[in-house]
């Protein structure tokens, strides 16, 4: 029998080819589609990305008209779901009520293979479920969408119940962007396995949300936002990080699986987060405290490349819009739901059943 070599995790391993994204962590790339992530994030709208990883190429004024109309269209949720929501007890978390809502409206609309329709009307619907339960939890009447607003512009509007924030949504609206795609991450990775099966869009894009729900993979950046309110100001920022770091504790928001060198999605969002910093005392804080961290873990971890990741500011945009930290992962589903859309449309293209082996460790039989 020959040798063979167990990649523990699949790391390493290529599954598939595809043409949505390249994430390169020794050099700290992100690549949507011949698009640097970074400057979509700082020049475009969540519609105009969605649109070129559905799509292949960003839309035309005609072009994205039509999609901001469509997604409008989808937005409000079947009154089975609503009813259906209601009846799920408040200790449940937000991700497991998403999870549930998705799966419902696999209706017999949903067969295999997916359709852009289908696409866009699920990822209209998903901000509305998140929004729903909120205003039920919060013991308030939820709103309904409003069609004047785009998509994040909207899921603000519905989270809240008023007028949003243009600084939130600007900020908000890079976050999402930031987060519609990943290469072939744990979520994308379960959606694109279920739909090689010709499962159904509704089944794929739930399995993705049950392995989003991890704290492995969609885990909350609510550890950034604990060590800022901690630190509290700028000057106490060098004694804080100083001292977490003699006791040997992790700095949360730096270092990252992939990446070796910075998150370029954190990269962007501190851009984001300088042009907002005159608004939001959060921001510029969060400028401050990744100035004085990144030069202390050099100076008492040298050479392990701690760099900023998405979550440190990710956290900082989350608190300076007001979303608590159950929203954290809920807003993340959000954003990656036109990713795992995305990939289960490339894998239905060129389906092949995706069935790896695994290798009998145990005794034989007598």
């Amino acid at each position: 029998m020959s040798q063979q070599v167990i990649s523990i995790g699949l790391e390493g391993i290529v599954v598939a080819e595809t043409e949505l994204s390249l994430v390169d962590g020794i050099n700290g790339l992100l690549v949507y589609r011949n698009h640097w992530a970074r400057d979509l994030a700082i020049e475009k709208t969540f519609e105009e990305v969605a649109h070129l990883l559905w799509y292949g190429h960003l839309p035309d004024r005609e072009e994205l008209n039509r999609l901001k109309s469509q997604l409008v269209a989808n937005r409000t949720l079947p009154s089975y779901v609503k009813a259906a929501i209601d009846l799920i007890p408040s200790d449940v978390d937000m991700m497991s009520v998403l999870r549930t809502g998705v799966s419902l409206l696999g209706n017999a609309g949903h067969d295999w293979p997916p359709t852009m329709d289908q696409v866009i009307s699920l990822t209209a619907k998903v901000p509305t479920i998140v929004a729903y339960r909120q205003a039920r939890l919060e013991g308030r009447e939820p709103v309904e969408p409003r069609s004047d607003l785009d998509h994040t512009a909207n899921y603000l509007y519905m989270l809240k119940g008023t007028e949003p924030n243009q600084a939130h949504v600007r900020a908000l609206d890079a976050y999402l962007i930031l987060t519609q795609e990943h290469g072939m991450n744990a979520s994308t990775f379960s959606g694109r396995v279920v739909s090689s099966t010709r499962s159904d869009l509704i089944s794929a894009v739930t399995a993705a949300i049950g392995a989003l729900k991890g704290p492995l993979h969609g885990g909350a950046p609510s550890g950034v936002i604990e060590m800022m309110e901690q630190i509290g100001t700028p000057e106490n920022a060098e004694p804080w990080l100083r001292k977490a770091l003699e006791n040997g504790e992790r700095i949360m928001g730096f270092g990252h699986r992939v990446y070796k060198t910075r998150d370029p999605r954190s990269e962007a969002l501190q851009v984001v987060a300088s042009q907002l910093s005159a608004d939001d005392p959060w921001f510029a804080l969060a400028t401050h405290v990744e100035k004085v961290a990144l030069k202390l873990l050099e100076e008492y971890k040298p050479g392990r490349k701690l760099n900023t990741n998405v979550e440190f500011y990710a956290a900082a945009v989350m608190r300076a819009v007001g979303l608590p930290d159950t929203l954290f992962t809920p807003t993340f589903a959000v954003s990656r739901t036109v990713g795992w859309c995305a990939h289960i449309l490339e894998q239905a293209a060129n389906n092949r059943i995706i069935r790896p082996e695994s290798l009998y460790i145990g005794q034989m039989p007598k």
